[in-house]
């Protein structure tokens, strides 16, 4: 977690008229990063996916230190300055969290990867407050409406996506890009018009500051359980009321990634009446307590409505095992799920590239 000590750190390079450019994209997509801490005595730099980087010191007393090339993307990273975690002081792009804010740099791709802006018609977000009765807080949510959503007529599609644990309801279109995506498939004509919805993931309001939340069994099933609620009786009327959203089954998705996954499975699999389609990324587990338990009356004829299940999760994440465990448990129940596994971990390159794939699949 970023102290009040790093933030003091921070404000103290940002001041220095001297620094360099702390972060450089070369042409073979290699990185270079730097910081000026003459009196350190140890700097690494932690970059999503790809580990921590020794930097060494320079005689001006700036730390430097050059990644192998990497996969066009975009990659959250923190510098450590003998042991104190610390944001990058140059850099305003920044990866939000609850939990542990870092920096943010993009590799681009050639051509560029379909979460980097380009030249395309691109869509509003809207952010919503609202009053909710049956949590009991004030809470958010954001709506992205797509190019052309004000000249238009016609009811759309509507996805609701969930950010994982330590997120708030930003993280999909600040980390996320959701929408730069959206607008890149829209315009390509690989994605229907749809609107999205990201809405805040905690049935406990205090559920990201008290820690071993997924320990504690009842305080898990709380917070699916009233997230679930809310999201059906008060986000989804809301949307509906304030928004061109179709209320048909066939035109309703819900994805989320980690614990958002965890809830997508929850309630688009409990409520297949509500969702044709449910894609759940590196889906959290349901710890302490059997499937059954969470899916009491799930089976083949249940679920029979549903148009696409798309479960998928990286080969380095730990989560794979309840993907592979979890899929042969709903087989058993006649349950059919479409599995995708692809490279790299419990990260946002892999969820990035998730909604993407998804995305282009619904509403079809």
């Amino acid at each position: 977690m970023i102290t009040l000590a790093c933030l003091v750190i921070a404000s103290s390079f940002a001041k220095n008229p001297s620094m360099v450019p702390s972060v450089e994209v070369h042409g073979d997509k290699s990185v270079t990063f730097k910081l000026r801490s003459p009196n350190a005595k140890e700097v690494t730099v932690g970059v999503e996916g790809q580990g921590n980087f020794s930097l060494t010191k320079n005689p001006d007393g700036v730390w430097e230190a050059t990644t192998r090339p990497l996969r066009p993307d975009i990659y959250g990273y923190t510098f450590n300055v003998d042991g104190v975690s610390t944001f990058d002081p140059q850099n305003t792009q920044i990866k939000s969290n609850l939990v542990a804010v870092s920096n943010m740099v993009t590799v681009p791709g050639d051509p560029p990867e379909v979460w980097e802006a380009q030249n395309v018609p691109h869509g509003q977000i809207t952010h919503h407050f609202y009053k909710s009765g049956v949590i009991g807080d004030d809470r958010d949510y954001f709506v992205y409406t797509p190019p052309g959503y004000n000249s238009g007529r016609d009811k759309l599609p509507t996805l609701y996506l969930l950010h994982g644990f330590s997120d708030s309801a930003n993280g999909w279109s600040v980390v996320g890009k959701a929408n730069v995506i959206l607008d890149n498939l829209i315009a390509a004509k690989k994605a229907k018009p749809m609107i999205i919805v990201m809405t805040l993931g905690y049935g406990v309001p205090d559920f990201v500051t008290r820690g071993n939340n997924f320990r504690d069994r009842d305080r898990t099933n709380k917070n699916f359980t009233l997230f679930r609620q809310a999201l059906l009786e008060e986000v989804m009327p809301m949307v509906e009321r304030d928004y061109r959203a179709s209320k048909k089954q066939s035109d309703h998705a819900i994805a989320g990634l980690s614990m958002g996954g965890a809830e997508t499975l929850f309630t688009g699999l409990n409520h297949p009446d509500k969702f044709a389609y449910v894609g759940a990324f590196s889906s959290g587990g349901f710890p302490g307590n059997e499937p059954a338990d969470f899916f009491p009356n799930i089976s083949g004829e249940s679920t029979k409505a549903l148009k696409l299940l798309w479960i998928s999760c990286g080969k380095n994440d730990g989560l794979m095992g309840f993907q592979h465990g979890f899929t042969a448990w709903l087989e058993s129940k006649g349950v059919h799920s479409k599995t995708n596994e692809t490279s790299g971990g419990h990260e946002w390159p892999v969820w990035r590239r998730n909604l993407a794939e998804f995305s282009q699949m619904i509403f079809k």
